[in-house]
């Protein structure tokens, strides 16, 4: 399921839960401000995302994901253009009062995809020293533009890979509608997400394990017709695709089942050489030194250091 899918369905079931709540007898929401004017406005809901099955750390990682990719308005916290919030404000809003610095260090040291970056800046409103933290992609605000690193050609591709996962029955839509809105979507988001990878290539983010149909994309050909392609700091390969924010299936140069089968009509185009999810030694040195730069880069941001 690609990572849009996923949280699609997520606020679906996370409204649905919500709805329960309101419907059982005795139980109230807790949400700051009740009764003063709306507690949205004041910093939102201290219900945590994600489903009552979640584990509680599971739960506090989707919060923070979510605020910071999509939430920080309704929370109540001011973002810069690049996408940071001052960590002192994110652990003051009520979802997130269990959390304190040392904790948020190590989630973001040790998220398995890199999601976050946490820096120790001056703040410009009082030169005083802070730190903030944001996600690296996936937001939905319009307002938030990333510092991402242009892609001019294939070539600056580190694994040489750009693959989207999603579902069958997603596919079946991004292959069945309309020609006009055929392909990939970047739907409610900023970009459309791409992985140099698929899982277990040593790829850090950009695809759930769980993607049932792997899209590969032609980066060089899609360039060429004015696509523009760009590399997040967690290494995902981003795209606004067309001007109505389509990646159309004339740049697709292959798609195939998770396990490797070919779907038929998708097993390489006329010219176009079949894409293996079999990475090579050189491939995946590449994904594993790009890692580790990363790795260190963040260990350099956050070592020894307190509020």
């Amino acid at each position: 399921m690609s990572s849009i899918d996923a949280d699609k369905t997520e606020e679906q079931q996370q409204r649905r839960q919500e709805k329960k709540d309101r419907k059982r007898p005795g139980e109230r929401q807790n949400i700051e401000g009740r009764g003063g004017g709306g507690g949205a406005r004041r910093g939102g809901s201290a219900k945590l995302r994600g489903l009552p099955k979640d584990a509680h750390d599971v739960r506090i990682s989707k919060t923070l994901t979510w605020i910071l990719r999509h939430g920080s308005q309704s929370e109540g916290l001011a973002m810069r253009p690049d996408g940071y919030v001052r960590v002192d404000e994110l652990l003051a809003r009520p979802k997130l009062r269990e959390l304190d610095f040392a904790t948020l260090q190590e989630i973001v040291k040790n998220d398995a995809k890199s999601r976050y970056s946490l820096v120790l800046e001056a703040d410009p409103n009082s030169n005083e020293e802070a730190w903030w933290i944001r996600a690296n992609q996936g937001h939905s605000m319009k307002t938030v533009v990333l510092d991402l690193e242009p892609i001019q050609s294939h070539a600056d591709i580190p694994t040489g890979i750009a693959v989207h996962g999603t579902t069958e029955r997603a596919w079946e839509s991004i292959s069945a509608t309309s020609l006009e809105e055929q392909g990939l979507s970047k739907m409610s988001r900023n970009h459309i997400h791409l992985a140099q990878g698929v899982a277990g290539s040593g790829v850090i983010s950009g695809m759930r394990s769980s993607s049932q149909i792997l899209i590969f994309i032609d980066v060089q050909k899609a360039i060429d017709a004015g696509i523009k392609f760009y590399l997040s700091a967690n290494g995902v390969i981003l795209t606004e695709g067309d001007e109505k924010g389509f990646l159309h299936p004339e740049f697709f140069s292959r798609v195939q089942t998770a396990d490797g089968k070919p779907l038929t009509g998708w097993d390489g185009p006329e010219g176009v050489p079949a894409v293996s999810t079999q990475t090579t030694p050189k491939d995946t040195q590449a994904a594993r030194a790009s890692n580790t730069k990363l790795t260190e880069e963040l260990e350099k941001k956050v070592e020894a250091t307190t509020l």
